[in-house]
Order: C-alpha cells, then sequence, then structure tokens
C-alpha cells in the first residue's frame, strides 16, 4: 500500500467533520446566547469538564477562553470527587460540560456538588434529555451525526463540533468584553505571536536617544547632534512640537557650500511620516518599508516626540 492509497480515506474524514460543523452553525440558536451570557456575567471563573475525548476538548477551550478574557480552568471529573470540587467557588462559577452521549457517569459527582450549591451548568450533549441535558441549566444540543471513524466507535465528529463550539463561545465573548489586540498581547507575551504584537512604544528609542534640534538651529550643530545620536535622522522641534524631520537623504540633496550655515527649517521635510506609540511594530515596519524610509519619530496625539524608531529595531526584534 502506497502512502497515496490512504489520501481518499482521509478526505472522507475531513469532508465528513466539515459537514458536520455546517450542521452545527445551523442549529445554533438562542441556548448559545444564553451559554455566552450566563458566562459573561458571571463573578467568578468559568470551569470545564468532560472525560476522555471530550476532557481534550474541555482543556483546549478553557485554554482559549483564558487566552482571550475569560479566566477559566479544567476541572476533571474523576478527581473532582476525590477533593477537586473544592476548586468551584459556590454561586460564582459557571460549569461547562461536554459529553456527547451526556450519559457519562463520571460526571455525576461534579453535577451533584453544582446541583447542591448553585453553579449554574452548560451541557454540551448531542441528548438534550440525557443525565446532562437534565441537569443543565443551559443545553448546547449538538446535531447527532455518525462519526467519521469508518468503525463508528472512535470521536471524530462529535469532538470536532464541540471544538468548534467552544472557539465560537470564546470568541462571541472575545466580542461582548471588548477585548483588544493590546489586551491579547498581554497574555501572549512570547514566542512569535508576541513579536507580532509588540508595540512601537517598545522598541522606540526615548529620552536623551533622541536627535532634536530647532528650527533656527545652524546645520553645523545640528549634524553634530544628528551624528552623536547615530539613528541617521534629526527631529526639527518648535514649541514642544515635531515640525520636521532631517535625513540622511536631506543632508545629500541640500548638499553644498552653504549647507553648514543653513538653519535646519531650510533643510527639513516638512509633516514626516510619524506613529503613534502604541501602534503594532508590524504595522510600522510596513509602513516603513512600502515608504522606503528607514526610521521615524513617534508622537504623542499633541505632536510631541516622544521618541524615534529605526527599521532596524523591527528587524532585531523579529517583527516580520
Amino acid at each position: 500500500m502506497t502512502a497515496s492509497d490512504h489520501v481518499p480515506a482521509a478526505k472522507d474524514v475531513i469532508l465528513a467533520e466539515a459537514r458536520a460543523m455546517e450542521l452545527l452553525a445551523g442549529t445554533l440558536d438562542g441556548s448559545f446566547n444564553r451559554a455566552v451570557e450566563l458566562v459573561f456575567r458571571a463573578g467568578g471563573r468559568t470551569a470545564l469538564t468532560g472525560i476522555g475525548k471530550s476532557g481534550h476538548v474541555a482543556r483546549k477551550t478553557a485554554a482559549t477562553l483564558s487566552s482571550t478574557g475569560t479566566p477559566a480552568f479544567f476541572i476533571h471529573p474523576s478527581e473532582a470527587g476525590h477533593g477537586d470540587l473544592g476548586m468551584l467557588t459556590a454561586g460564582k462559577d459557571v460549569l461547562i460540560a461536554y459529553s456527547n452521549s451526556g450519559e457519562t457517569q463520571e460526571l455525576g459527582a461534579i453535577l451533584g456538588f453544582c446541583a447542591r450549591f448553585s453553579i449554574p451548568v452548560i451541557g454540551v450533549t448531542s441528548r438534550p434529555g440525557s443525565m446532562l441535558g437534565r441537569h443543565a441549566e443551559v443545553v448546547a444540543a449538538l446535531p447527532e451525526v455518525s462519526e467519521a471513524c469508518p468503525l463508528g466507535c472512535a470521536p471524530t465528529t462529535s469532538t470536532a463540533m464541540m471544538l468548534a463550539w467552544g472557539d465560537a463561545l470564546a470568541l462571541s465573548l472575545l466580542s461582548a468584553r471588548g477585548f483588544t489586540v493590546e489586551d491579547f498581547r498581554q497574555y501572549h507575551p512570547g514566542g512569535k505571536l508576541g513579536t507580532r504584537l509588540l508595540s512601537v512604544s517598545e522598541l522606540m528609542h526615548t529620552g536623551d536617544e533622541m536627535p532634536l534640534a530647532a528650527p533656527g538651529d545652524l546645520m553645523a550643530d545640528a549634524i553634530m547632534t544628528m551624528t552623536g545620536k547615530r539613528l541617521g535622522c534629526l527631529g526639527v522641534v518648535e514649541g514642544g512640537v515635531l515640525r520636521g524631520i532631517i535625513t540622511d537623504g536631506d543632508l545629500r540633496r541640500h548638499m553644498g557650500p552653504d549647507l553648514l550655515s543653513s538653519p535646519a527649517r531650510a533643510v527639513m521635510t516638512a509633516d514626516p511620516v510619524v506613529f503613534a506609540p502604541e501602534m503594532l511594530a508590524a504595522k510600522a515596519l510596513a509602513v516603513m518599508e512600502a515608504r522606503s524610509i528607514t526610521n521615524a519619530f513617534v508622537v504623542s496625539p499633541e505632536g510631541r516626540p516622544v521618541g524615534v524608531i529605526h527599521i532596524h529595531d523591527c528587524l532585531g526584534a523579529g517583527v516580520v
């Protein structure tokens, strides 16, 4: 058997799961809205539980919720009956329980605890009339579809729908909370994602590192300042506001016997490209590349220079 012999069967699995996703999207109704509102208005955290493959989905959903502004954690249903029920806060937390059949016996202890201590349950199951469905305040009813497994046994389409439902919940909550890119950055400071979400303010040169001059300063002095700061540019500031910029290109264009005795205002480029401190460094890099410039000043809303960013700062930090 060659590797290519497996492709048709693999396509069947993927297409079966894709059809299940379409069915799931078509069945979303008011119960989904109630689930979002229940989690959104909870005074505590969101606990997720499930056993086997459903448990793995619950762990992933907990991680996605936590990273998008909804504090969440996974509680193992078997361990719950041996002390981990203490992880739940009565009257504050919400429990989301995954079980395709809804009859998972391991959920018994945790569902009983939630009933006793007024912890609302959201049940994600294909059988609303099951044990889980009867204990749930909100039932997210999954369409009943066959598993993509040729034996009809291994959880595939059912867990794919659970995963998609959890992602939909997490991102609906993200929108409801007004969760921003800056918020996302706080929770993802590491790795490639963290690099992509760096802001200009985290890379810019500030304070005494900024090369600045007044419009009337002679270029003989301005060039000394520009050379000493070694950023390849000079900001021309009047009344605390950035009026223009002088770059190596400006010096070449004005090269002549009168350059050193000219005032900075005669050489500067007025109304230069500037960035806000909160702008993503990736966006700033794209602008610099598109405009064929190597540096730019970072200014406050009032136009006051607060930093300088160089294209090498972005590239050196791994921003792409």
